[in-house]
């Protein structure tokens, strides 16, 4: 074989010219230069052909609309690779892609096409997933029971499959998928799990439209019927079944609570419906075997924000924060303290305050109309305040106990005290990393809280789970993770400890 044969990348699009130009430089820009680029339109209306004029090397080719598969046969006979590779206008090949896949099948002399791995992502830039399938052998067994390639710009053909085979032209959707079965059952194929394209979710995507795509996916599957061999491709097929109908329609299996299948299912591949049920809220639980982790942007030394999520829309602690003073708002009314500023004390006291004091450390402070160390603050007389708000302060006071005692001391009977406090944190990097001194379980607060107050007038809770967990110590937004996540508690994993108590007389 050349050891750089000619690639024919062949560019389908109907009315997404708006995407094209990038699909074109991702190909320009690839690190394997033996390249021909052709743009098939399927009779777009809209730019496409001056997007793809635009750029000298490509070859445009236009016919009136007849569908994908038709477009990508057109390709094909106009084209003169010895390896052909379909890219859909909306999506774009990562920079080593064709490099990566013809080694793959230098390789592999005897294979019809290698596939890899892909990522999916939003139009913002946001990674969705990273798709990475491990299949090493079965190839044909694995497609019957689902399509683990995924994507069809991670496949690079060789030119003589379609010497066998061409795209069916009758098939709306799954034309690509009908392809691997037909080319798997034939000839030896090779999959690997580097990144070889990114996939654009922007709404339009064919894929969208669950009710075709599950009808015709079926069709194409049991298209394969007339040529299984073995009791062993009969049951991948109807496993397939099984996996393709849990996927498309997740809402109805869940709702007729129809948990059997997956009793009766044979797995070549479990983790791959596994994870479908669970995404889809069919599984309750999932756990990936060992080494089938898939770590997607976990995956770093480094977190997402060294801010506690504050650039990236706020703090993720900050819904367990808000969500306890919302709880607790007609406790805040009166003469309130807060410290650091009085932000809380006016979203949550309203028009039930009657004066608010701010204390903090440091003299500087223009907010602050007391100065002082709540732990050593004997200017402020007994009972004085109807609420104390003390949110993420008391790991920053070395002796907290007596910054306990003192709120104490200052609240009036009956007066509350609503204390938030870290758990499972990372140590602030800017103006307290030298006084960030304690981290809190909800144990240690019950014992610090019933030592001076009574037992009966303090409330403590705990919140988080080990996914906020994780979110928090990355730095994500607020705003990035469902609430549905933030909902869930788990008692081994404390972000946040929230806790009220109300000074009685003993």
């Amino acid at each position: 074989m050349n050891e750089t044969p000619l690639i024919s990348v062949i560019i389908t699009c109907y009315n997404h010219g708006k995407y094209i130009s990038k699909a074109i430089t991702s190909v320009l820009e690839q690190s394997y230069k033996n390249v021909e680029i052709i743009v098939l339109d399927d009779g777009s209306t809209d730019d496409t052909s001056r997007q793809a004029e635009r750029f000298s090397s490509v070859r445009y080719i236009y016919q009136d609309n007849q569908g994908l598969s038709s477009a990508r046969n057109t390709g094909i006979s106009g084209s003169r690779g010895e390896f052909i590779l379909f890219l859909d206008a909306d999506d774009w090949l990562t920079k080593h892609s064709l490099t990566i896949n013809v080694k793959s099948l230098a390789s592999s002399p005897e294979a019809a096409f290698v596939s890899g791995g892909h990522i999916k992502i939003s139009t913002a830039g946001d990674i969705i997933e990273e798709v990475k399938v491990q299949v090493d052998r079965e190839h044909y067994l694995h497609l019957l029971q689902g399509n683990y390639i995924g994507m069809h710009a991670t496949v690079l053909y060789r030119r003589w499959v379609f010497d066998h085979f061409t795209f069916d032209t009758a098939l709306k959707a799954c034309e690509d998928y009908n392809l691997y079965l037909n080319i798997s059952r034939k000839f030896p194929v090779i999959h690997h799990t580097q990144i070889t394209a990114y996939y654009l979710i922007h709404g339009n995507n064919m894929s969208a439209d669950k009710n075709m795509m599950l009808q015709t996916v079926l069709k194409v599957l049991d298209s394969q019927r007339v040529h299984l061999k073995t009791d062993t491709e009969k049951e991948a097929l109807e496993d397939g079944r099984k996996i393709w109908t849990a996927y498309y329609s997740g809402d109805h299996l869940k709702s007729n609570n129809n948990y059997s299948m997956l009793k009766k299912v044979k797995f070549f591949v479990p983790d791959i419906l596994k994870r479908i049920l669970y995404n889809t809220g069919i599984l309750k639980q999932y756990t990936p075997k060992p080494g089938h982790i898939r770590w997607g942007d976990f995956k770093r030394l480094t977190p997402f924000s060294t801010q506690f999520g504050y650039d990236r829309g706020g703090p993720v602690d900050r819904y367990y924060i808000e969500s306890f003073l919302n709880d607790n708002m007609q406790q805040v009314q009166g003469h309130i303290l807060e410290i650091g500023d009085n932000d809380y004390t006016i979203k949550y006291g309203g028009n039930n305050i009657i004066k608010t004091d701010i204390l903090h450390i440091d003299q500087k402070n223009e907010k602050a109309t007391i100065i002082g160390d709540l732990s050593n603050i004997s200017h402020i007389p007994n009972n004085v305040y109807d609420c104390i708000i003390l949110t993420q302060t008391l790991h920053l006071i070395y002796d907290f106990n007596s910054a306990l005692e003192t709120c104490y001391r200052i609240l009036k009977p009956g007066g509350a005290l609503l204390l938030t406090v870290p758990g499972i944190t990372h140590i602030d990097q800017g103006e307290w990393k030298n006084n960030w001194l304690w981290s809190f379980t909800g144990s240690s607060v019950r014992k610090m809280l019933t030592a001076i107050f009574h037992e009966n007038d303090v409330k403590v809770t705990t919140h988080g789970n080990v996914y906020i967990a994780s979110a928090f110590l990355y730095g994500a937004g607020i705003y990035e993770v469902e609430k549905k996540y933030f909902d869930y508690h788990d008692p081994h994993y404390q972000v946040i400890i929230t806790a009220s108590a109300v000074k009685t007389l003993k």
